[in-house]
């Protein structure tokens, strides 16, 4: 594993220095929300992901543990991702992130719904959401 040089010790530059490309999140947010798990399903995402920087973002995620790979149980020549714990950690940051962008962009009716839910009660909907992720990895 290639070791992440630090640009400082601030918490949130350490973290961006693993999460902060334009990439990662995203992957990250599909795979919760969306269940998508395999290449395929990331490169159908709307934001169109160039295969070389989707099978780069893949390995630095599983580099830094928030991701794993796993073989596919239908087929050999696909690959299975799970989010880690670590990544499943990453929800409430997430959400948060989602709240402060309906404030300012025009967002998707699927986002809308979700956050419909987060918004009735936050606390809750993180710990819904965050043991069906677990049920997840588990499996």
């Amino acid at each position: 594993m290639e070791t992440i040089k630090k640009r400082s010790e601030c918490p949130i530059s350490c973290s961006l220095d693993i999460f902060g490309d334009k990439w990662s999140l995203l992957i990250i947010r599909d795979m919760m929300f969306f269940n998508k798990s395999t290449y395929g399903d990331f490169l159908k995402s709307a934001e169109g992901i160039a295969t070389n920087i989707l099978a780069s973002r893949l390995q630095a995620l599983e580099e830094n543990k928030l991701i794993e790979k796993l073989v596919h149980p239908e087929s050999k020549a696909k690959v299975l991702y799970k989010l880690t714990q670590k990544a499943i950690d990453l929800l409430p940051v997430i959400v948060e992130i989602h709240l402060w962008a309906e404030k300012y962009f025009d967002i998707p009716t699927e986002v809308k719904i979700l956050l419909k839910d987060a918004k009735k009660g936050k606390d809750e909907f993180i710990k819904t959401t965050t043991r069906q992720l677990k049920k997840q990895i588990a499996s």
